[in-house]
Formats: C-alpha cells, structure tokens, sequence
C-alpha cells in the first residue's frame, strides 16, 4: 500500500513551545491510502469544498472566529486528490476517528464512500446537531455509514476493530475522551505501523516522557473532551506506547504541524 499524507485545511498559527520549528499554521493531518484491492481509503477529510465556499453556514460562524482557517479550496482532500491523479469515485472508504466539523467537512465531496466511524460517535453527533462541534450539513447527502462497536482484537494492548471490506493492515483503535466515540485509524505501511490518532492529543510533547502541553492548543482540547480522566488516560497509554513500542510504531496527532513535516520527510 501507498501512503500519502495531506493536509486537507489549515487553521490558526501557533508556536512551538521550544527554540527549534518556526511558528506554523495548525493542521489537518490527512492519510491517503492506495490499496491494492480496495480502492482509495481516506482517512479523516478535513474541510470541504461547501466549507470553504460557505463557512459560516458549514462549519459555524463561531468555529471559524475561533479556528481561523485559511479556507484554501486547493487545500482540499477532493483537489488534492485530482492532483494525484484520481477522481472521487476512486475513494470507496472513508474512515473518520469523529464527526467534529473539521475532520468530517469533506465527506459530502466523496458521497459514494462507505464511512467507518464508531456507532457511539454517530449517534452523539446526530442527536447533538447542530452544535459547535457537530454540523449537519456534513451527512446531509446521506453517507454509507458503516458503524462498529469498541471491540475486537488486540492491538500492541489496545482494543482494535476490523473495519468492513478493508484488509486486516488497516484497523480502528478506540482512543476515548476526546468525543463520545474518538478512534484512532491503525494502518501498516510495510515495515511499521502508522496510529493517527486523531484529537486523543494534540502536540507532539504531550507524548514525551516528561509531557508539556502546548499553551494554545491543551486550551481547545481541555474545552471540547467529554470525559476528562478517560482523556488523560489514554494520553498515558500512548505514552506507554511510544516508549514500547516506537520501533514499531509511529504515533501522530490530527493538528500538530511539526508531526506531519516530520512524516512527510
């Protein structure tokens, strides 16, 4: 399997919180995933192209004072894909770790997709829309949802979840606190393991051994979990994992903008 990684939609300029990386826009940390038999997979979206061409009404006109994204069409999975040589219809799944706005703005732009995302998660998302968070306008086309519960087999001592119609080197892997359903996508790339671990964290520091929250974005993950000890645990375990496992596996977050140099290098 090919494995690229997109940015599909820059938002607000942080810094790093030590001398080293230049200040750079926060991301949205995309995988698209060549397979040889099951088409193109995408993991998470991004923003769309109706977000960038009416954020205000897609997104919220409150999330957009608050994240500040640059609303930039090319950045877009659809564009990016073109770009690459494939069409839509070349996407035939599309997993999502949630359904907040700017990891699922793009699904209406893959409408014949099947999605995979954590049945618990779908069902918040819609009785909860609209919200700051969640924004109906993302599945008003109808996705092909494919929803699955927290359980499964073991993954380097997670639980992990056989996505349907996908093969076994792609997995979910239930990152919990974040949302009501957060996953993280599991997908091997040959000689190791990628985790995007979608909004489990957010800077690449939390994850040290002696961890350090970036100032800006622990404010805005702090604000949006629903369970703050599940949060933080699971940040402990990943820690664990890293320190384990990191010859193995490597780790990312969805926002983080020295990760996804790091990875495309």
């Amino acid at each position: 399997m090919k494995i690229h990684h997109l940015n599909c939609g820059s938002v607000r300029t942080i810094e790093a919180t030590y001398d080293g990386p230049p200040p750079a826009h926060a991301v949205n940390h995309c995988l698209l995933v060549e397979t040889d038999a099951d088409g193109l997979v995408l993991v998470e979206t991004g923003l769309g192209l109706g977000d960038v061409r009416d954020p205000d009404a897609t997104l919220g006109a409150d999330w957009v004072t608050m994240a500040e994204p640059v609303l930039d069409e090319e950045e877009t999975a659809v564009r990016q894909i073109a770009r690459l040589g494939h069409s839509p219809g070349d996407v035939r799944h599309v997993i999502v770790t949630h359904l907040d706005v700017d990891h699922c703005g793009g699904l209406p732009d893959f409408p014949d997709a099947k999605v995979h995302v954590l049945a618990a998660e779908l069902e918040a998302a819609v009785a909860e829309a609209p919200s700051f968070r969640y924004r109906p306008a993302h599945w008003a086309h109808g996705p092909r949802w494919a929803t699955y519960a927290p359980e499964g087999d073991d993954w380097f001592g997670f639980t992990s979840v056989q996505p349907e119609g996908l093969p076994p080197e792609i997995r979910l892997v239930p990152l919990g606190g974040h949302t009501a359903g957060h996953t993280g996508v599991a997908v091997h790339g040959g000689d190791r393991w990628l985790l995007h671990c979608g909004d489990a964290y957010y800077y690449h520091r939390e994850l040290s051994a002696d961890p350090h929250p970036h100032p800006v974005l622990d404010l805005v993950q702090t604000n949006s979990e629903v369970h703050h000890d599940l949060r933080l645990g699971t940040q402990a375990r990943l820690r664990e994992l890293v320190r384990d496992r990191g010859d193995q596996v490597s780790v990312f977050s969805a926002h983080d903008p020295w990760e996804l140099d790091r990875l495309r290098g």
